[in-house]
């Protein structure tokens, strides 16, 4: 079995259709998010944060069906704004909840590693009364800010890995 499995590895030929922007536009909100390649080849989601409407989110979400055999932890290389960010995973892409983990960035390249099972299950940003991550495939991976105030946010992702 190999050590690791790529998630996404981001290079200057990685397409931007792989990965979809979800705003909080859903529920009649004015949040605008964006995601492209940068001329280092990572991936970049970035936009503004607007509370109008009731709004206040953006992710970025990316979809591939993962077996995670005896992984137990994912790794993401990437460099933040200062904002906090979720990091999501689902085990089925048709659930309604998410598994969460939260992203203190620091504005410099980090590596974290998150446990599987510490990632906590909620909706609509309510934490549910169900087991944390317990699964055996991932199906989709997100990136979300909704830190309850207007902002303009920046977030380049290297690479995330599940190991």
């Amino acid at each position: 079995m190999s050590p690791f499995i790529i998630l996404y590895q981001f290079d200057k030929n990685s397409p931007t259709s792989d990965w979809r922007i979800v705003d909080d536009g859903v529920m009649g909100g004015r949040s605008s998010g964006d995601f492209h390649i940068n001329e280092s080849g990572n991936g970049v989601f970035e936009g503004v944060i607007s509370l109008a409407n009731n709004g206040g989110f953006s992710s970025v979400r990316y979809r591939e069906t993962f077996q995670i055999q005896s992984h137990t932890t994912i790794r993401i290389h990437f460099k933040g704004d200062g904002s906090k960010y979720q990091f999501r995973v689902k085990a089925y892409s048709s659930d309604r909840h998410s598994y969460i983990s939260e992203l203190q960035t620091s504005g410099e390249w980090e590596i974290i590693e998150i446990d599987l099972s510490d990632m906590y299950p909620a909706f609509r940003g309510r934490k549910l009364s169900i087991p944390n991550f317990d699964k055996d495939q991932i199906e989709e991976v997100a990136f979300l800010i909704g830190n309850k105030k207007e902002q303009e946010f920046h977030l380049e992702i290297k690479s995330i890995q599940l190991f």
